[in-house]
């Protein structure tokens, strides 16, 4: 076993209400929750580029490189669903729509903050 695996505490998580629940649509686990809420490829990667402030579409996009237009879309409007961002349109032409972080959305930067130095802990024990 490795110095991670080591120092994880398999009873840190509360087993009452993380049992599995077909009753409901709703995870009754905080941690499916979170899942639900941010987790795939993309959701993090875009919480990441509006930590950095308000952006349009196209700033989204062009900086979210391999996404395409479709699944930005489909991400943007779980998202705004789930109350993490905020979705303004501007009654302008050519149209103008920014994003960004609701109070809820901001909570979740301690949460990226520990998956970043994760990572970088992951990284350098793969190397």
């Amino acid at each position: 076993m490795n110095q991670y695996a080591d120092t994880f505490i398999v009873n840190s998580f509360p087993e009452e209400g993380c049992e599995t629940s077909y009753q409901s649509e709703l995870p009754s686990c905080p941690v499916e929750a979170t899942l639900d809420a941010i987790g795939g490829r993309w959701k993090v990667l875009i919480l990441h580029e509006l930590f950095s402030g308000t952006r349009r579409f196209g700033e989204l996009h062009r900086n979210l490189h391999s996404i395409t237009q479709k699944m930005l879309t489909q991400q943007l409007r779980e998202m705004e669903r789930d109350g993490l961002i905020h979705r303004e349109v501007y009654t302008q032409v050519p149209p103008k729509v920014e994003y960004s972080l609701t109070a809820l959305g901001r909570t979740l930067q301690p949460v990226l903050e520990s998956m970043h130095t994760w990572g970088k802990n992951y990284l350098k024990h793969k190397e």
